[in-house]
């Protein structure tokens, strides 16, 4: 009899561990499908899956306007100027009049559009001149200095 109450106890010892066991396997399956169906926000895999639907399809919103919204920039950007370049220069050697203070400035943009300003200085008075850009080029004559402008501007925008 003394050998059957051995048995017993360590049967019921047996369960007891194996009851504990299963019970800490339960509420760490419980705690893992809590964090699975999305906390309390959900109460069965159908909302969590519907929750993540939606959070998708806002996702997918958002990088459509995104885009549009960057496209929209790039586009303006390519337009805005992208380089300035100056060079400075004396249109009266040998003169003695004005020294370096002339100048012409290109403002051009990733096409190689945009507009050369000129100013030539003398003593007695200033001459300012603007001329539009297309492709590099101009419609209008252009000076070596401002063709060098226009040259140093759109080697900057590579």
């Amino acid at each position: 009899m003394n050998f059957s109450l051995d048995i017993t106890s360590i049967a019921i010892l047996a369960l007891s561990i194996i009851i504990l066991v299963l019970a800490i396997c339960i509420m760490n399956l419980y705690t893992r499908l809590n964090k699975f169906l999305l906390g309390n926000k959900a109460e069965n895999l159908d909302e969590s899956i519907s929750i993540i639907n939606k959070s998708i399809k806002d996702l997918e919103s958002f990088r459509g306007e995104l885009e549009e919204y960057l496209a929209g920039v790039e586009k303006r950007l390519r337009r805005s100027t992208q380089s300035v370049h100056t060079v400075r220069f004396n249109p009266f050697q040998g003169v003695g009049n004005g020294g370096n203070q002339s100048f012409a400035t290109a403002f051009i943009n990733e096409n190689g559009d945009g507009v050369i300003i000129s100013s030539l200085y003398s003593r007695e008075h200033v001459s300012i001149f603007s001329k539009p850009i297309k492709k590099g080029g101009s419609e209008y004559e252009l000076s070596e200095e401002e063709k060098k402008a226009i040259k140093e501007a759109i080697e900057s925008t590579r």
